[in-house]
């Protein structure tokens, strides 16, 4: 029986494959360390390139927002600028329209030049067929209306017995009163509380010509602002807007009732502000139009009718006018 070789395990052979592996081993980790300062020199490269790209395109970015930050200001000035003119022109608009309005029914019907520059009142056919409607307040007054004035200004009472009531007629009442001063230097038309009817003429005369007349007939069709049946204010403020010492005016005051608490205030306001001259005659001459008050509940006259009627006649007796109350037709 053979006897077994014994196996050494650390053997030469053995050793000599260890010492190759090792020897591979360093020889791979000494090849990637050649090669590595290449890499990250060229990585750092990248890098710094990159980096200064970028840069750049920060400040240009940071240009183009500067030039966009100055149009964008120069758009809003001028945004700003346009819109304030759109404003004006919108303003502009306006009274141009309200111009047009004015004169739209306006004819070629013109007086001559010698006739613009009269001021001359003349009894005409339409003041003879309107005297018989005119009635004095007493024995001493004279029939019909005196028409000596250059200046005309209506107070109308637009409140809703008015409207409802006797609106028609008093639109023909503007019309016949206005027809008997054939040619004025300036006519203002508003309601008893002084809201005027063309906003465009406000605090200033209309001009006298046969278009703007008829406009005024035909926007009184349509015309309703509210009113307090009280013609004081109006009165009042006809008076401190339009007088002059250089202009002959007349106030007339259309209305059916007086909703104040006291006659005598009114006639004492009044007489404060349309104050008596050296030659005792009045600043104005205030006329009144008393149209009637329909009586729903059969009792009669109502007190604020009488109280019109009443205020009306001290007011036209002391201030060189007249006052016409109308009577009721069917």
């Amino acid at each position: 029986m053979k006897r077994r070789r014994n196996i050494e395990a650390f053997s030469l052979s053995f050793l000599d494959c260890i010492c190759c592996g090792f020897g591979a081993i360093i020889l791979l980790l000494v090849l990637s360390k050649i090669y590595e300062p290449v890499i990250i020199e060229k990585t750092q490269d990248d890098l710094e390139s990159l980096i200064a790209r970028l840069q750049q395109e920060l400040f240009d970015i940071r240009g183009e927002t500067t030039a966009l930050n100055r149009e964008l200001t120069a758009v809003r000035a001028q945004t700003s600028e346009s819109t304030t003119q759109l404003a004006r022109l919108q303003g502009e608009l306006d009274t141009v329209r309200g111009q047009y309005i004015l004169a739209e029914q306006e004819t070629e019907s013109l007086a001559d030049e010698g006739q613009l520059r009269s001021v001359k009142q003349r009894l005409t056919e339409e003041m003879i067929r309107l005297q018989p409607y005119y009635r004095a307040a007493d024995d001493d007054a004279v029939a019909g209306i005196p028409v000596d004035s250059e200046y005309v200004i209506f107070v109308v009472d637009t409140s809703g017995s008015m409207q409802q009531f006797n609106w028609d007629r008093a639109i023909e009442k503007v019309e016949e009163t206005l027809n008997v001063y054939p040619e004025v230097k300036g006519i203002q038309i508003m309601n008893d509380n002084g809201k005027y009817m063309f906003q465009q003429y406000a605090g200033k005369w209309i001009p006298d010509t046969p278009g703007r007349r008829q406009a005024i007939v035909n926007t009184m069709r349509t015309w309703r602002p509210f009113s307090d049946s009280n013609p004081a204010d109006g009165i009042i403020y006809a008076i401190n807007t339009f007088w002059s010492p250089d202009k002959k005016i007349s106030i007339y005051v259309f209305g059916d009732e007086f909703s104040g608490r006291s006659v005598e205030n009114v006639v004492r306001q009044i007489e404060t502000v349309n104050a008596a001259g050296p030659d005792g005659n009045r600043l104005v001459r205030i006329h009144a139009v008393g149209f009637p008050l329909l009586d729903v509940g059969g009792g009669g006259i109502p007190p604020t009718a009488r109280q019109f009627a009443q205020l009306m006649r001290i007011l036209c007796d002391r201030n060189g006018g007249t006052f016409v109350a109308l009577s009721r037709r069917g």
